[in-house]
């Protein structure tokens, strides 16, 4: 069985790490090439492209980088068609697989999208565009199966493939003796993935050193970021880094400041009261309050449809807004409050063999097809 699959963030490269893993153990016999992350590399994927070079965010930064986008999708189909795959598993990244998608159907090789664009929150009209040229839609998240059926189409749930990380996550008892931190608490930083969201939120998350004396801030640092990246924004504040160790930081931690996306939840698996931030060029943002139709943008809020973490997005992403919001969170109060709303959301992701589950899937849709 040949794959090629197509992962173009952090996030992407996990569950892509985890779904290929699962892939081997199945048929051990499986080649695997596509694009991905370090993490997808490990797992025995021969990576062609890194998703370091992917990462553009928001309407007007793809927009200024149309002509690398442009040689990306050349680029990948060169090397599809090269490869010759029997099928492509497209993982979540919108922008760029639901457009290969339609190309690869056009090449008579199999679709297979693993977790869902976001399609329920802004571009429903994806769907019709899902249903034409994409074979099989195997999903992570509990609403999406009933959203999909409304749309006229069938989907396989199959759970979240963070549970099954987190599960398998093995404590290092050494975390903060082998990274020089104090003993005053942790208050995590998880600034996201990409360089456009961190420059526009990690400044104000430093802000809250100076007021949070009896604390000790650590940011959690993507993988596919240099150090001087961070050196240049963490300039005169004392605060602590850590690479690669993004769960130890969450096991440690008394509390977090994080970026919306993947990290949100994980945090919210680790038990840990968070903030949830997001703050993108004035032009994007103002494209996309016009197109999103979610009441909320933290993955724990939506998963269970209540307010259980505070969002503080664009405007109200402020020090002063953060302060206030931090100080509620690490009280007694505020604490036992989140913890007590944290208690739903592990029930409704599924019994921890996500990845298991969708590598059954893809291997029985391209046994069907032989």
């Amino acid at each position: 069985m040949r794959l090629f699959i197509i992962a173009g963030e952090a996030s992407g490269d996990l569950h892509g790490s985890n779904l290929t893993r699962q892939l081997f153990k199945e048929s051990p016999n499986t080649s695997i090439h596509g694009w991905g992350g370090d993490l997808m590399k490990k797992s025995g994927v021969i990576i062609l492209k890194h998703y370091r070079e992917l990462a553009f965010m928001g309407f007007w930064e793809v927009a200024k980088n149309i002509g690398t986008v442009q040689k990306n999708f050349k680029l990948c189909k060169v090397q599809i068609k090269a490869y010759s795959p029997d099928a492509v598993i497209l993982v979540d990244y919108p922008g760029f697989n639901l457009r290969m998608a339609k190309w690869i159907k056009g090449q008579g090789i199999k679709t297979i999208y693993y977790i869902s664009p976001q399609v329920w929150a802004w571009k429903g009209s994806r769907v019709k565009h899902i249903k034409k040229y994409t074979d099989r839609m195997i999903t992570i998240l509990p609403f999406e199966p009933s959203w999909y059926q409304k749309k006229g189409l069938h989907v396989d749930y199959v759970g979240h493939p963070l549970i099954e990380a987190i599960n398998s996550f093995q404590v290092n008892n050494d975390f903060i003796v082998q990274n020089k931190l104090g003993d005053q608490p942790i208050i995590a930083l998880l600034p996201g993935s990409r360089k456009q969201e961190i420059e526009q939120v990690l400044p104000i998350y430093l802000g809250m050193v100076k007021k949070f004396s009896d604390y000790q801030f650590v940011i959690g640092a993507a993988p596919n970021i240099e150090a001087s990246f961070y050196a240049n924004l963490t300039r005169n504040v004392a605060v602590g880094i850590v690479y690669n160790q993004t769960y130890d930081l969450l096991y440690h931690c008394k509390a977090a400041c994080v970026t919306s996306g993947t990290a949100t939840l994980e945090a919210a698996l680790f038990n840990v009261p968070q903030i949830v931030g997001y703050k993108g060029s004035a032009l994007s943002y103002q494209i996309a309050k016009r197109v999103i139709k979610v009441k909320y943008i933290a993955l724990v809020n939506l998963i269970v449809d209540q307010p259980i973490v505070q969002e503080l997005i664009q405007a109200d992403l402020n020090e002063v807004k953060l302060e206030r919001a931090l100080k509620e969170i690490v009280s007694p109060e505020g604490m036992i409050r989140i913890y007590a709303s944290y208690k739903p959301l592990r029930n409704l992701l599924g019994d921890g063999r996500a990845s298991e589950k969708a590598a059954k899937l893809i291997i029985e849709a391209l046994s069907n097809n032989s």
